[in-house]
């Protein structure tokens, strides 16, 4: 159920963003009333936001950066794997980031420290996968960083224009552009 709970109120932020995310939208999604949504997140709406955004987080990172990470694999493999759970995550382009929508408005301020450090963990773990392809250390970071703004401006660009095709030729520019391929 808890898993439940998550993916709805993931959907809602999502959607909705925190400023446009109501109380009564949150139990809606949930099916529970307002009350037993405070006895879960006593700090409120904004706890609700945090456990999103640690949920998420604890997703990345089990399905992206582990892989990212897996040195059992050639790093063509790791950089492939993490790009197709890139996909699952934002449903090929149909989903908006949890990040943005929990940056706009007081969002940025609620949530500045936890986006900044997960944004800062995609730059990281993109970074390794170039030095394993052996880029040199500013190159790979270049690439990382790359990385995370084609991927942001993709999802909303996708969004925007109702045309996930714009997000899978991100993806498969960015993989082009680790495996030298551009």
């Amino acid at each position: 159920m808890e898993k439940d709970i998550l993916e709805g109120l993931t959907k809602v932020f999502r959607e909705k963003g925190y400023e446009g995310a109501s109380l009564t939208d949150l139990a809606e999604v949930t099916g529970l009333k307002k009350a037993s949504l405070y006895h879960r997140f006593p700090k409120g709406k904004q706890g609700m936001a945090e456990a999103v955004l640690r949920n998420v987080n604890n997703w990345v990172q089990e399905n992206v950066f582990s892989v990212l990470q897996d040195e059992t694999l050639p790093a063509e493999d790791r950089l492939k794997n993490a790009l197709c759970q890139i996909s699952v995550l934002y449903t090929g382009g149909k989903q908006t980031c949890i990040y943005r929508a929990l940056s706009m408005q007081a969002g940025l301020d609620l949530f500045a420290e936890q986006i900044n450090g997960g944004m800062q963990s995609w730059i990281t773990n993109f970074k390794k996968v170039g030095l394993a392809l052996n880029f040199q250390e500013d190159v790979a970071y270049e690439h990382a960083l790359q990385t995370l703004i084609e991927i942001q401006g993709a999802l909303v660009t996708a969004r925007n224009m109702k045309d996930s095709n714009i997000f899978r030729q991100s993806l498969q520019k960015i993989e082009n552009r680790y495996l030298n391929r551009i």
